[in-house]
């Protein structure tokens, strides 16, 4: 059961994070995530509409393995091809259909899968006096669902766009979907992208 719309609370204070739409997991890519071209003109239609409250998130590959700490040595060892060392740079840029909104939009470089793993966007948060974070992006199973649990752990109200996110396993995808409908009440809702224009309004 998804929440009903009589379930959803104005949207205020809030900014639009949008997850990792980058060329690499765009289809082509070394991470391809098959369906981002289906959701990329609801997450066009909601940064045109807020686009000076949206922040990208980049996930950024170290430039060798053993730049990065404990198991993710290993994970890049055996994705070697997603180093930069090995990576076209473009690779790692926002697809160019998003990354025309830059500037207003700001961008957030991280080195993990939470957005969060980023110092700089908790403080961002904080300057700007942000109590929602309404999200949308790749992977809904992966780096959302990292950035999701970061940003509920760090007491913020979360919005998912449910017709925003993709991923490149739809096993996963709907499990999470069933994760949040049934385990965070009250701390994650579930909208979708005309929902949202509905209920946040700058």
């Amino acid at each position: 059961m998804r929440n009903s719309a009589s379930d959803v609370a104005d949207i205020t204070d809030a900014v639009h994070l949008c997850v990792d739409m980058q060329n690499i997991f765009a289809p082509g890519g070394l991470w391809a995530t098959p369906w981002m071209d289906r959701v990329l003109p609801t997450i066009v239609s909601i940064v045109s509409h807020h686009q000076a409250r949206t922040i990208f998130t980049r996930f950024i590959t170290p430039q060798d393995p053993e730049d990065r700490g404990g198991q993710w040595q290993n994970y890049f060892r055996r994705w070697h091809q997603a180093t930069r060392k090995n990576l076209p740079p473009a690779a790692l840029e926002l697809v160019p259909t998003l990354n025309k909104f830059v500037p207003p939009a700001a961008i957030i470089d991280k080195p993990a899968y939470s957005a969060f793993s980023n110092p700089a966007l908790a403080s961002l948060l904080v300057e700007k006096h942000v109590g929602t974070v309404v999200i949308s992006g790749a992977e809904t199973d992966v780096c959302v669902l990292s950035t999701v649990l970061s940003a509920v752990d760090l007491g913020f109200r979360v919005v998912i766009v449910e017709d925003a996110l993709c991923s490149s396993s739809d096993v996963g995808h709907d499990a999470l979907m069933t994760m949040y409908r049934t385990r965070f009440h009250g701390q994650v809702d579930l909208v979708t992208a005309e929902e949202l224009s509905e209920f946040w309004r700058e």
